[in-house]
């Protein structure tokens, strides 16, 4: 190519790339496509942070891939934002048992040990992990403690858990997942047009967003430092 040719093709790349990049900062979030507003909004589990939620189930393939992708976000989280994970049900009896499942390995502290690994189980080498003794079964296999899963999957604790876990999920108006909701107050949305690993990124992106805009928001209503 000569050289003039490849200067005016440089050069045009270079102006796409700065007119992109220029563009980008210009979109702001736009309420019904980016996010939506949680009616009548939930209180904070913690003042003085902003929460995020995650609404999930084992049983759905789409948290199964967003799983990496969630781990490494969090990893890199500020300081002022606390992260929590909520199984959701649907109704649906299998996802029930896995929603318990969660909050049963959680209260044995086997849940970081085999939370990932259930994913794989389920998604990857397609074992049938639909019911308590299935599951138990396969907890004892992967190096947990069945035995102790199983009390705790029947007890009180976890049942309370997951009937609140439901009602969490009602009043966040939550029907798809997963779900990013921000400090009770916006739940994060994206277009699934691109795909599903795009969409997975840009809900992401977009759960980003509300957190700088629930920060700049608070910073609006601090009230102003007196001057000496």
């Amino acid at each position: 190519m000569p050289t003039s040719h490849r200067a005016l093709t440089l050069a045009l790349c270079a102006l796409g790339a700065l007119l992109l990049l220029g563009a980008a900062p210009l979109r702001a979030q736009q309420e019904g496509s980016d996010y939506r507003k949680v009616t009548p909004p939930q209180p904070s589990a913690s003042p003085g942070k902003i929460t995020v939620i995650e609404f999930f189930s084992y049983g759905c393939p789409h948290c199964a891939h967003f799983y990496p992708l969630l781990e490494r976000w969090r990893a890199k989280l500020p300081k002022d934002v606390i992260f929590r994970r909520v199984p959701v049900g649907f109704e649906r009896p299998a996802w029930v048992n896995l929603q318990r499942t969660y909050y049963a390995l959680q209260s044995s502290g086997e849940l970081d040990k085999l939370d990932g690994a259930l994913f794989r189980a389920i998604h990857e080498q397609n074992q049938q992990l639909v019911d308590e003794a299935s599951i138990a079964d396969w907890i004892g296999r992967s190096g947990g403690n069945a035995d102790k899963f199983s009390a705790d999957y029947a007890s009180f604790g976890v049942n309370s858990q997951t009937v609140q876990a439901d009602k969490m999920a009602e009043d966040y108006g939550i029907d798809t997942i997963p779900a990013m909701a921000v400090d009770g107050e916006y739940v994060a949305m994206a277009d699934p047009a691109p795909g599903e690993m795009p969409y997975l990124g840009q809900l992401l992106a977009n759960t980003d967003k509300l957190i700088a805009k629930v920060r700049a928001e608070r910073a609006a209503t601090r009230p102003a430092a007196k001057s000496q």
